[in-house]
């Protein structure tokens, strides 16, 4: 779609001083998919140069906020990493052709904030933790869990930046287990729960997407047995938190929840030992 009210487009590395109906351009997928009638300039990040995904000598894994999902998705499958098979799931876990895989970027997944957003599910089910930096060049770091406040919202101030997400070696080694549910055969997610277990002292995390209106990420520091699980979930998702769409109703979102929450629970633990 054109943008008839953008007159200006400027490269992100001239750091020039942020204004009024500015945007962060990185893959451009949201922002050219509706009428931005608000915006004036864009400010594209696709030169600044920033390594799409890599492994930090502390074995935690950095994924700048300018990697497309094709990126993201050919690291994962050469990942030597427990948790590996998880990116490639979430990846897959996009209502989106290749020409959007190849421009959408993690980014702006996570900086639409939408609910379905598979790239804060995986980012969020691993204890991703986010890098913004403002304007004056100052940086700050919010979990993925609470960077993301509600359907489209997220903790960014004006003209603050996501630079990147860092995933801690810990949570790479993790098992996990991954189920999706959608209204339709094709649809776009209506509840997506992921389970990680710790071989390291045993604990157990389970993160609720797609059905609420924001990620959910619930950690134990033994795995739960089903009524603990179903008590910890109806305590921190109130009524207002699940989401209401075209693709699912916010009680049937509910029950989705618990039924895959439950299927992830048995999968990591012993319950589900055959």
């Amino acid at each position: 779609m054109d943008l008839n009210t953008v007159l200006d487009i400027r490269d992100a590395s001239r750091h020039e001083p942020w204004r009024p109906g500015d945007a962060w351009l990185g893959g451009g997928t949201y922002l050219f998919s509706e009428p931005q009638p608000h915006l004036r300039r864009l400010i594209d990040l696709s030169r600044m140069g920033w390594e799409p995904v890599q492994i930090l000598p502390d074995g935690s894994l950095e994924i700048a906020a300018t990697c497309t999902i094709a990126q993201l998705s050919r690291f994962g499958r050469t990942l030597d990493a427990q948790a590996a098979p998880l990116i490639e799931q979430c990846c897959r876990a996009f209502l989106a052709s290749f020409k959007i895989w190849n421009m959408a970027t993690v980014g702006g997944n996570l900086c639409n904030g939408l609910p379905a957003g598979p790239m804060i599910s995986l980012t969020a089910a691993l204890d991703g933790e986010c890098l913004l930096q403002a304007q004056d060049g100052a940086h700050r770091r919010v979990k993925v869990a609470d960077f993301v406040t509600g359907a489209g919202r997220k903790d960014l101030a004006e003209g603050e930046m996501l630079r990147s997400v860092t995933i801690p070696a810990r949570s790479l080694r993790c098992r996990t287990a991954f189920m999706q549910v959608s209204l339709y055969g094709l649809g776009r997610s209506a509840a997506l729960v992921i389970g990680t277990l710790d071989p390291a002292d045993g604990s157990f995390a389970v993160t609720i997407t797609a059905a609420t209106t924001r990620p959910f990420r619930l950690w134990f520091a033994l795995p739960p047995d089903r009524a603990e699980l179903r008590t910890a979930i109806t305590t921190a998702v109130g009524d207002g938190d699940w989401f209401d769409d075209i693709h699912g109703l916010p009680e049937w979102r509910r029950h989705m929840a618990f039924h895959l929450a439950e299927q992830v629970r048995r999968e990591l633990t012993l319950d589900g030992a055959r």
